[in-house]
C-alpha cells in the first residue's frame, strides 16, 4: 500500500509569511482550489500560483 502524502508543513527549509487578505480574495481561493483534483490546501494554493507566477516573471523555478 502507498504511504498517503501528509498534510500540513512543507519538509523543506520554510519559513512563515502571514499576509491579510480581502475575504473577496480568500473565497476567490476557495472557489478555485475546489476546481483541482488534489483539493490542496489554501497555504498550498498560494505556494502553487506564487510558484507558477515566480517562474513566469523570472524565467526560473524557486
Amino acid at each position: 500500500m502507498a504511504e498517503k502524502k501528509k498534510m500540513g508543513r512543507p519538509v523543506a527549509d520554510t519559513e512563515p509569511v502571514m499576509i491579510r487578505m480581502e475575504r473577496e480574495m480568500i473565497r476567490q481561493i476557495d472557489n478555485y482550489r475546489r476546481t483541482l483534483d488534489d483539493l490542496p490546501t489554501r497555504p498550498e494554493v498560494i505556494r502553487r500560483v506564487m510558484e507558477d507566477f515566480l517562474k513566469r516573471e523570472l524565467g526560473k523555478k524557486h
